[in-house]
């Protein structure tokens, strides 16, 4: 169920050394051993894996093993056992186990608005052809389910109203497969798996990226008493994955992104490849705060099929004391200076 999809450290290099000294971290402190699972196969994902093959996470003090885990609501369960200490989750899942009683904090958010494109087969033209249709998505309840039915809102259909069947296929790799093959109608995809399907004659019902939504797709979260009881993680985590977020956007690093993103998304075609990291660098946040009107509107879907959710107060889930101290203290202005990316 949990894999390891990165175990290998090496010793920061010179340039590593170099810029170090230039964000002010002198050596590095001493590594907090710790598991930081992630659900997603998508760009979005990316900061935590550039984090991850770039030892900034080791740069920051944190002994990181980066571990897949194949739906959200048992990355979250992980989290809430102890068997990771981190997670790069879904909101869903999150506010799903706060509601049941487990108590975490999210103190991050790299992306803070729907970036789905709504594809569908070349016979489906316009909204009102969804209806009565198959819709594929990750898992229902999970993040993909959420960016579905808010499109749907956002097109004017509902999927009872319309008889709109949602099914649970996988994630975006076999929902992008499913459809090609006919056994589902519709999917919310991400550009790197739409764009081939465009260029085959699939139908654009929507790029909600364009809808301006608020909505909250990954999220770091961990056991609000760990945070509490080691507050240098939460920060020091923060750090590795704000100079993962410099490097992505610094120009002279985009043939390093790309890679990763073809290894990780299997993807053989290096120009799509590319065109995700564009994507990418369209959706980031600079300052990665968790948006409570992101929040609020997951609640508000994830309450229809766990009541329980309905009494979290999102603003208890929320920490961004760490980001805003590292903000105060001029961490973010530093990084991304060092990287000469402007804000």
């Amino acid at each position: 169920m949990i894999a390891t999809t990165t175990g290998t450290r090496a010793k920061i290099g010179a340039v590593g050394l170099a810029l170090a000294l230039l964000l002010g971290a002198g050596a590095a402190p001493a590594a907090a051993k710790i598991a930081i699972s992630f659900a997603g196969i998508n760009p979005r994902q990316a900061p935590l894996w550039i984090a991850a093959e770039q030892n900034f996470f080791a740069r920051h003090g944190v002994d990181a093993d980066i571990v897949y885990i194949r739906t959200g609501p048992i990355q979250v369960a992980a989290v809430s056992t102890g068997a990771t200490q981190a997670a790069y989750a879904g909101a869903a899942s999150t506010l799903g186990a706060v509601g049941n009683g487990t108590e975490l904090r999210a103190i991050a958010s790299f992306t803070n608005k729907l970036t789905y494109t709504l594809i569908a087969r070349p016979e489906i033209k316009k909204p009102e052809d969804l209806r009565g249709k198959r819709l594929g998505v990750q898992a229902i309840g999970g993040s993909v389910w959420m960016g579905a039915v808010l499109g749907l809102e956002y097109l004017g259909l509902d999927p009872r109203r319309d008889n709109i069947n949602i099914l649970s296929i996988g994630d975006q790799t076999v929902a992008a497969q499913a459809i090609e093959a006919g056994t589902i109608d519709a999917t919310p995809l991400d550009g790197v798996f739409s764009r081939r399907l465009k260029q085959k004659g699939f139908s654009v019902i929507a790029e909600l990226a364009e809808s301006k939504i608020p909505y909250v797709s990954n999220i770091i979260i961990g056991g609000r008493a760990r945070f509490q009881q080691q507050p240098e993680l939460a920060e020091n985590m923060l750090k590795a994955l704000i100079e993962s977020l410099a490097f992505i956007l610094a120009p002279a690093n985009k043939p390093v992104v790309v890679g990763t993103l073809m290894r990780r998304l299997k993807i053989a075609d290096s120009a799509v490849a590319e065109q995700g990291y564009r994507d990418l660098l369209q959706i980031i946040e600079t300052r990665p705060y968790v948006s409570l009107d992101g929040m609020r509107n997951i609640q508000r879907l994830v309450k229809i099929h766990n009541p329980a959710v309905a009494g979290v107060k999102v603003e208890d889930v929320i920490d961004n004391r760490p980001l805003r101290k590292l903000e105060e203290t001029g961490f973010l202005q530093r990084t991304y200076a060092a990287y000469g990316v402007g804000r």
